[in-house]
């Protein structure tokens, strides 16, 4: 235990780890470690965002990549099982009250939405094969496996432009993105992926049987563990961690563009390209997600190394990621909060050029 305080990764470890700890516990017990896992993800990191201003520096990446790459192995198997355990559960293998039982959805769908979804973006940017694998298979578990293939080959190459699915217009509800990106990213990540096999010439299966077969395994998996209540609760604890990925997606890139140049090429992704936020607390528990205008500038770059840019070069959320998601769920709040960021960040960006 003494080690594992005095490691720079264990603020990491701590906030993502802990809530893989409370679900569990509410998905056995249910009661008030229910209530607690469900506290957790929402107002207990809300106030400590609120709380703690200060902003943690950027690890060196020599030191720290190695580890990391071993809490987030260490949490897609977490993942697997803290799945199974709650499908399990809600299926109606433990009975709870119905108070449990909602509380303990709502926490696992926002930790596999949130913290999940965080590490398996991680992965699928590693080098190693069988982290990029361990990453392909968490989206699988979540019946969102194309991500690993349009996130990487369609988002980070067209990001900020019309072409990319994933970023939303000025004045787009989400409610309107989320099926636009869903569904767009899907067809967009399996031609990019035929455009792939077909100019390499290699043998082999579009990476989308696997996600599709796979999905049918995971669902088969799910109807074996829990039955059809536990099949219902995995469908609708998909849906619940799906509409968290595209949140971010929704929040971290709405209204930015890039500039087309003379020869009608976009310009190159910058840090003004992303929204980020420095909130200490969510940034730990979500993997350094937050910080987001360096992930697209480094992809491959390990999450402790990133850094969070100047306001003056990056624009910065109004609030945390996940209570500006939570925003984004009443259009008329949103249109008022991100309205005004956006304007100031464009305002400013004319001052300067």
């Amino acid at each position: 235990m003494s080690d594992l305080l005095a490691h720079p990764l264990k603020v990491f470890a701590i906030t993502s780890l802990t809530p893989v700890a409370l679900i569990a516990l509410a998905a056995f017990f249910g009661g008030w470690f229910a209530a607690a896992a469900l506290t957790y993800m929402t107002l207990f990191a809300y106030a400590l965002d609120a709380i703690i201003a200060r902003v943690a520096p950027a690890l060196d990446e020599d030191e720290t990549a190695d580890d990391a790459d071993l809490l987030s192995a260490l949490l897609a198997i977490c993942h697997f099982g803290l799945l199974g355990l709650v499908v399990y559960s809600l299926g109606g293998g433990m009975q709870h009250s119905l108070a449990a039982t909602t509380c303990t959805f709502l926490a696992a769908g926002l930790f596999f939405g949130q913290v999940s979804n965080a590490n398996a973006h991680e992965l699928i940017h590693r080098s190693n094969r069988f982290l990029r694998a361990l990453g392909r298979w968490v989206y699988i578990s979540l019946l969102f496996g194309h991500h690993a293939s349009a996130h990487p080959k369609v988002h980070h190459r067209w990001v900020a432009t019309p072409d990319d699915p994933n970023t939303a217009e000025e004045g787009e509800s989400f409610y309107d993105f989320a099926p636009r990106a869903w569904v767009g990213s899907f067809v967009a990540g399996y031609e990019m992926e035929k455009q792939d096999l077909a100019r390499s010439r290699r043998r082999g299966l579009n990476p989308y049987f696997f996600y599709v077969g796979g999905a049918f395994l995971m669902m088969a998996a799910a109807l074996w563990i829990g039955g059809i209540g536990g099949f219902l609760v995995y469908i609708l604890l998909c849906l619940h961690a799906q509409m968290q990925l595209l949140l971010s997606d929704y929040v971290q890139h709405y209204g930015l563009v890039r500039d087309k140049n003379a020869n009608g090429d976009y310009a190159p992704v910058g840090a003004g390209h992303s929204w980020n936020a420095p909130h200490w607390f969510s940034s730990h528990m979500m993997l350094n997600a937050p910080r987001h205008s360096d992930h697209h500038a480094h992809p491959m770059r390990s999450y402790p190394a990133l850094s969070l840019p100047n306001a003056e070069l990056a624009p910065m959320l109004p609030y945390s990621l996940p209570l500006m998601a939570t925003i984004a769920l009443i259009p008329p709040l949103w249109d008022r909060v991100m309205g005004r960021a956006l304007g100031k960040w464009r305002a400013r960006n004319a001052e300067a050029s």
